[in-house]
């Protein structure tokens, strides 16, 4: 897999030359946007409307609209210059305990690996941090963005993941709403006792993307002139019972997993005699 970034990795004066690559990609099923009177693929390109034409990539520039209508341009050069030293170096800036870290943070992941020269130092500081349990902090430039992100130690070497800043991280006072409804301790109770009940080891391979599944039924359907026939979804309300709806729950666990839906043949129309 290609490196997103290569530069060095420091601590102290220890510098260790490295590669990034995306430890995760998202696996979606793409729809392509169709004219609906021919159903030819709509395109999005490159186009001048003062020139009345196409534009190559090219011709292409950057600017910032200082006012409406008006910007300023830059060359590939001049935004070379301003970038910082983390474009080319991550320095841990120090050391923190990852559960101190709020997983709200977290934005992408990378795989950290050694490059030449770089293996000793590297296994160095994974054992360091796994033998401590701390994770690292730095400061990276990639895709014209100075990142923080957390550096921290896993089985078979370094993760490194970017994070929101601070001021990105929207208030949960937002969100969450004024209601102060008080708990009673016997809900509080049986609450947790259904988390309990409910306890399992986090198994990711577990787990699927439902909806991918049902595409890729619906795709195959299509293409051999079926329709799916959809099961119900489940009706649900406002639990007004608490405790009743607790007590249900602890003795009977929630069904996980149903089929959405099935593929049956569409039925066949009978052509009129000539």
């Amino acid at each position: 897999m290609a490196s997103v970034w290569s530069g060095f990795l420091t601590f102290g004066l220890i510098s260790i030359p490295i590669r990034l690559s995306a430890a995760a990609r998202s696996e979606r099923i793409s729809l392509n946007q169709l004219h609906s009177v021919c159903h030819t693929r709509i395109k999005m390109p490159l186009f001048c409307p003062t020139c009345d034409r196409m534009v190559d990539r090219s011709e292409i520039e950057k600017g910032y609209e200082y006012e409406k209508g008006q910007y300023l341009l830059f060359t590939p050069e001049e935004l070379e210059e301003i970038e910082p030293d983390s474009a080319r170096s991550m320095e841990i800036l120090e050391f923190v305990k990852l559960s101190e870290i709020d997983p709200l943070y977290f934005d992408s992941s990378y795989y950290i690996a050694p490059d030449d020269g770089g293996a000793k130092p590297y296994n160095l500081l994974l054992e360091a941090m796994k033998t401590s349990g701390y994770a690292g902090i730095a400061k990276l430039t990639m895709h014209g963005r100075e990142n923080i992100v957390i550096i921290r130690p896993r089985k078979n070497g370094l993760t490194l993941h970017t994070m929101f800043y601070s001021n990105e991280i929207r208030s949960a006072d937002e969100f969450t709403g004024g209601d102060k409804s008080e708990v009673k301790e016997a809900e509080r109770k049986l609450a947790t006792q259904l988390v309990q009940t409910l306890a399992a080891k986090f198994e990711p391979e577990k787990y699927h993307d439902a909806y991918h599944v049902e595409m890729e039924k619906l795709i195959e359907a299509k293409a051999h002139g079926q329709k799916l026939a959809v099961v119900p979804h489940r009706v649900l309300a406002p639990s007004v019972d608490l405790m009743a709806a607790l007590k249900k729950s602890i003795e009977q666990k929630p069904a996980t997993g149903k089929t959405l839906l099935k593929a049956v043949p569409e039925p066949s129309k009978k052509r009129k005699a000539g």
